[in-house]
């Protein structure tokens, strides 16, 4: 994502992935578009890892998170 929009790392609060990324995307709305389609579901090419395990709801982002947790995104390479 860093050659589209800067995504350095950040710190953000919240009980579930829907909540820390509406808490990421306050500061970085640009990467709502980049990591969620126009439902709010995490789009089909992107993966999101909490705590190095994939996330299980990628529509309604209830994957519960812990004040420690570190959650990882990536966008996804296509191409010949």
């Amino acid at each position: 994502m860093e050659r589209f929009v800067e995504a350095p790392s950040v710190n953000a609060a919240g009980a579930t992935l829907r909540d820390v990324f509406a808490d990421v995307f306050k500061d970085r709305p640009t990467l709502r578009g980049y990591i969620l389609d126009d439902q709010g579901a995490i789009r089909r090419h992107v993966a999101v890892f909490i705590d190095g395990a994939q996330a299980k709801d990628r529509a309604r982002l209830s994957d519960p998170i812990k004040p420690d947790t570190e959650i990882h995104v990536f966008q996804a390479l296509s191409g010949g």
